[in-house]
């Protein structure tokens, strides 16, 4: 049928507060954190996939291992601005570029 809204659909933003609490709750902010770290991993092999580069090749290209280019696409949390600066810029060819709210 079309034109009917289906009652049970809720948004992204409906769900996120059923989930973890509204914007600026604890449960929240660990869950934005969280997915502000997931997308630099992703970012990360995105870039290095677009350049069609294996995690190997980056490692090569900027000095590492491929240990730890797998690491930073699956676990950035850990992850040095160091580390991540020289994966981006030596071996990526980009600029990291870091901001902040207060």
């Amino acid at each position: 049928m079309m034109g009917t809204a289906n009652k049970n659909l809720t948004s992204f933003s409906e769900y996120l507060d059923q989930q973890y609490g509204p914007q600026g709750s604890p449960e929240r902010q660990e869950y934005e954190r969280g997915f502000e770290l997931f997308k630099i991993g992703v970012m990360v092999c995105q870039a290095r996939e677009d350049q069609g580069m294996t995690e190997q090749q980056l490692a090569d290209k900027c000095g590492t291992t491929k240990a730890r280019i797998k690491k930073i696409e699956y676990e950035a949390e850990n992850v040095k601005i160091s580390v991540l600066r020289n994966v981006i810029e030596k071996g990526l060819g980009g600029r990291l570029e870091l901001s902040f709210q207060l």
